[in-house]
């Protein structure tokens, strides 16, 4: 395996709508922590001046970027287009995903990337010993709970958190994957995105995060998200081959 520093290869990929509330904050942090990394802002044409904060953002930071999309809004999407221009750049080897909302602690990025040189995903995991959830009421943890081991029973997943959105993975993983084929958006996105890279042969690793609920702003989550992610599992049953399950974390 490659020994490279993949915190100097990476771009984190940010997805957001109407995050100029917590975007000042989480750029500072992230360039504060690893001053030579590269970051992209992928927003939905936020009403609230998202871009904007953006833009101003990038005078004091040079390796910030802004990929701003002004139509067929979409979280899924908005991720489909950043990889897109990952993939068409040379300077990256690897990809962080994560939310704009702090939800997410930059702090463990370097390690989650670290994990780098021996697997080609890793997944940050609320549902493996030492990640845990905080200040979330028991509602949405029971449908958290529900919506995974929904998840991993249908697709036989070895995966403890499929809806999870803090993810390090190397770029060659990604290339593997049609993204062309990856229609669903909101969290079953993500669902999709990893079950591709499970079939493709992806080495995972789980790695335990803390999940913080959102500082600032709202909940994206919406009826349709909730009746995709039901929907999804069964498609991706039917639709596909066998996945080639190779999964690790530190619980084991």
């Amino acid at each position: 395996m490659d020994e490279q520093d993949f915190s100097k290869v990476a771009i984190k990929l940010i997805p957001t709508y109407n995050e100029k509330e917590n975007i000042a904050s989480l750029t500072q942090a992230v360039f504060n922590l690893y001053p030579h990394t590269s970051m992209m802002v992928l927003d939905d044409n936020s009403p609230d001046g998202t871009a904007q904060a953006v833009r101003n953002l990038q005078v004091l930071f040079p390796n910030l970027y802004l990929n701003q999309r002004t139509s067929d809004r979409g979280f899924g999407k908005s991720y489909l287009e950043g990889f897109k221009k990952v993939l068409a750049d040379d300077r990256y080897k690897a990809i962080v995903m994560m939310d704009a909302d702090f939800s997410h602690d930059p702090k463990v990025i370097g390690s989650m990337l670290e994990k780098l040189k021996d697997y080609e995903v890793v997944n940050g995991s609320r549902y493996i010993s030492g990640g845990k959830i905080e200040n979330w009421k028991w509602h949405r943890r029971l449908l958290s709970n529900f919506a995974n081991f929904y998840v991993r029973t249908i697709l036989r997943v070895p995966l403890q958190d499929m809806t999870t959105g803090f993810v390090c993975l190397r770029k060659d993983a990604l290339q593997r994957v049609d993204l062309n084929t990856i229609y669903s958006d909101g969290y079953a996105f993500l669902v999709e995105l990893k079950y591709k890279l499970l079939q493709t042969g992806s080495r995972f690793y789980e790695f335990p995060i803390v999940y913080t609920e959102r500082r600032e702003g709202g909940s994206k989550m919406s009826s349709r998200v909730i009746w995709e992610s039901i929907w999804l599992p069964w498609k991706l049953c039917f639709k596909t081959s066998p996945l080639k399950k190779q999964v690790s974390s530190r619980s084991t």
